[in-house]
């Protein structure tokens, strides 16, 4: 049996009487559990919706409770670093992370860098040696594969893209899933949204057909 850790963080809803209004992002994820149980029956799916449940940011407290010998932290501390100890655990237990995200402003909405920044910590996900020179940090986990779902407005955001250079999602989500423990990434997404013509169809179409191809390969 494995367990499916799946984060939606679209602020937009699903259930909108206008369909235009509904998150994309939020069907593939809908698309790719779908598939996945449809095959996997026994598998587990623990769900986080970070658009209508924020995560807390990080403060001063916060990164003074994170760099505290565990054993030292005060009853203050450790309530601050709760919320990421709930978070950590979630990642540590899942087999595949289904992560999907629209693009704002060329990369992550704020509630997902919120969630990278209350998991990733020093001796939680990742060590701190500077024995190792100039790359001194190294990830814990491992053996997780990672799956992002996306959609933008606009398009040419992949290799050779027109826009390519101006993709600040994919490629920063990817580099910050090594600190998950992700061994296997892979991303499937969307263009055209703001064009609303035939592209944006065919391309919202095809990523669900992608979808479940991976499911396939995956499953």
């Amino acid at each position: 049996m494995k367990t499916i850790l799946h984060i939606d963080s679209s602020v937009r809803h699903t259930d909108n009487s206008t369909q235009s209004y509904n998150s994309i992002s939020k069907s593939f994820g809908r698309c790719f559990i779908d598939t996945w149980l449809n095959k996997n029956h026994q598998d587990e799916v623990v769900y986080r919706d970070l658009g209508l449940n924020p995560p807390t940011f990080i403060c001063q407290g916060w990164i003074a409770a994170a760099f505290a010998p565990e054993q030292k932290r005060s009853t203050a501390q450790k309530l601050a670093l709760a919320e990421s100890d709930t978070y950590f655990d979630e990642v540590s237990n899942a087999d595949v992370i289904v992560i999907t995200a629209p693009m704002y402003n060329y990369g992550m909405p704020a509630v997902l860098k919120a969630w990278f920044d209350q998991i990733l910590r020093v001796n939680k996900t990742f060590t701190f040696d500077l024995a190792r020179g100039d790359f001194p940090i190294e990830p814990i986990l491992s053996g997780k594969t990672l799956v992002l779902l996306t959609s933008s407005g606009e398009f040419g955001f992949g290799a050779g893209g027109v826009r390519e250079q101006m993709n600040h999602l994919g490629p920063h989500i990817k580099e910050l899933a090594k600190y998950l423990g992700v061994d296997k990434f892979y991303e499937i997404g969307s263009e055209y949204q703001e064009f609303a013509d035939d592209r944006h169809a065919l391309s919202a179409e095809k990523a669900k057909q992608d979808i479940v191809a991976l499911v396939n390969q995956l499953g």
